[in-house]
């Protein structure tokens, strides 16, 4: 495994990191999560991402758990607020009193002291950003968040949390968790380049675009049961990634991905991990071999030819995500 620097942060965090969204709590048993788990933390992944609202807070209970045999200094351990977690008026979003609620909460469930990131994970448009970044900072002074992050958030939310972090000698943002692969670039406009300024790193989820970029879809044909893409809950995910465009684009990657020596899977979170902005990429696994596989990405570095070429196959496809 192969670790980067989180951000302008001193802290490592490997390559790949395992991630728990649509996964652990539901559609994976406890066991079969808990044996991914393992297999990651002994394949040198060292970071671990979940959120609050995944299956309401089982999926942190799993992680949790899974996680509670290991030294707690040897895992690098992140969650996120923002969604709805009850039925009352604050019971969401960023203000001072859900922050702080759900981060005790997260913690409990977690079965952890601290966690080393706490992500808003998604931007609130109802709270003064002041008031977000105040709580988080005070989460960060009592010792149990290490570093803040946020998810899903424009190149102007960002630049403005970073300015009233420096105005008010705040604790700064030190990554982003965007979506991000091959065919869903949006991030490249904007977000990369002002992170790249601001020693922002990012944790990209949907490396694999829900699976589109593992090969197991193929063009004119019917998911198999049992896949993300048979199933009505997940699918809704990745509805305009399942077409023959797309498909049939990636299916023309299988060559260049064998000529490398890399599974489609492989080749997929490689060409991620040449941007030097991106500190991690989270994969989702339901078997430890999946999290074997991925895992081989790590210090797989793909030439400006075969990048080049990537590019051209995927084109189309790119300007229709």
């Amino acid at each position: 495994m192969e670790y980067r620097r989180l951000g302008r942060s001193g802290v490592k965090v490997s390559e790949i990191s395992l991630g728990s969204w649509l996964t652990y709590g539901g559609s994976v048993a406890e066991e079969r999560a808990r044996a991914c788990i393992h297999r990651a933390y002994e394949l040198g992944i060292n970071f671990f991402d979940t959120a609050n609202v995944y299956m309401r807070g089982v999926a942190e209970e799993i992680v949790g758990r899974a996680l509670k045999g290991f030294a707690r200094d040897s895992y690098f351990l992140a969650t996120k607020v923002y969604f709805p977690m009850g039925e009352g008026p604050n019971d969401r979003g960023l203000s001072r009193k859900h922050i702080t609620e759900q981060c005790h909460a997260s913690l409990k469930r977690l079965g952890v002291d601290y966690v080393d990131l706490y992500q808003c994970h998604r931007y609130d448009e109802g709270t003064p950003i002041e008031e977000t970044l105040r709580a988080l900072e005070d989460l960060v002074r009592q010792g149990k968040v290490l570093y803040v992050g946020v998810s899903e958030w424009t190149a102007d939310q960002i630049a403005d949390a970073l300015r009233l972090a420096k105005e008010m000698n705040l604790d700064r943002i030190v990554s982003n968790q965007p979506r991000y692969n091959m065919i869903q670039r949006h991030i490249e406009a904007e977000i990369i380049p002002l992170c790249e300024r601001e020693g922002v790193g990012q944790v990209v989820f949907s490396p694999l675009a829900q699976g589109v970029l593992t090969g197991k879809y193929r063009p004119e044909e019917v998911p198999e049961r049992g896949t993300r893409a048979a199933d009505p809950e997940s699918n809704r995910f990745m509805q305009q990634l399942m077409n023959e465009e797309v498909l049939s684009a990636v299916d023309r990657l299988r060559p260049l991905a064998s000529d490398a020596g890399l599974s489609i899977s492989q080749f997929a979170l490689a060409w991620i991990l040449r941007q030097e902005n991106v500190s991690s990429a989270i994969i989702g696994a339901s078997r430890p071999e999946q999290v074997e596989d991925n895992a081989k990405a790590a210090g797989v570095r793909l030439s400006a030819d075969v990048v080049s070429e990537i590019d051209g196959i995927l084109e189309d496809v790119i300007a229709s995500s």
